[in-house]
C-alpha cells in the first residue's frame, strides 16, 4: 500500500511546527516543569473539547496526554511490599473498609489476609486487581 498524498517538505513542517511549539510551550514531557505546563495545558483543552472526539482540539489533547503519560511512567517506581500492605494501601486511599471489598472475597477472609493469617489467592488477587485497577501481580 503506498501513500497517495504529497508529503511536506521538511521546511515547511518546521515553518507550522516551531510557532504552535512557541504557543503551547511544550511538546515533549521531559521535566517536571514540563510536566506542569503539559497537565496545565490538558486541563484547559479537556475544557473545550469534552467529550466531542472529532474536536480539532482532541487530537492535540492526545498528544499532550500520551507524552505525560510516558513521563509519568518512567518517574514512577512502586517499592516492593507484601501483598497484604498493597491491599491496605489501596483500601486506605480508597476510603474502603473490609466489608467494602465483599465483590472480591468475603470479610472474613480479607480481614484474615490483612491481619496476615492467609494470603491472597490468585483468584481473589485477580477480583482485587479488577477492583484496583492495577496488575494482578501486586497481590501475588
Amino acid at each position: 500500500m503506498s501513500y497517495t498524498h504529497p508529503v511536506p517538505e521538511p521546511a515547511a513542517i518546521l515553518q507550522a511546527w516551531l510557532p504552535f511549539k512557541h504557543l503551547l510551550g511544550v511538546t515533549t514531557v521531559t521535566t517536571e516543569e514540563d510536566h506542569a505546563r503539559a497537565l496545565a495545558l490538558i486541563d484547559v483543552l479537556l475544557d473545550a473539547v469534552r467529550d466531542d472526539e472529532s474536536h480539532p482540539l482532541a487530537e492535540i489533547l492526545d498528544y499532550l496526554a500520551e507524552h505525560v503519560q510516558a513521563y509519568e511512567a518512567g518517574q514512577a517506581s512502586i517499592p516492593e511490599a507484601e501483598p497484604r500492605a498493597v491491599l491496605r494501601f489501596l483500601m486506605d486511599q480508597h476510603g474502603l473498609k473490609q466489608s467494602d471489598l465483599a465483590d472480591c472475597a468475603p470479610q472474613s477472609r480479607i480481614s484474615d489476609i490483612l491481619a496476615g493469617r492467609r494470603g491472597i489467592s490468585k483468584e481473589t488477587a485477580k477480583r482485587l486487581a479488577r477492583r484496583f485497577h492495577v496488575n494482578a501481580d501486586c497481590f501475588l
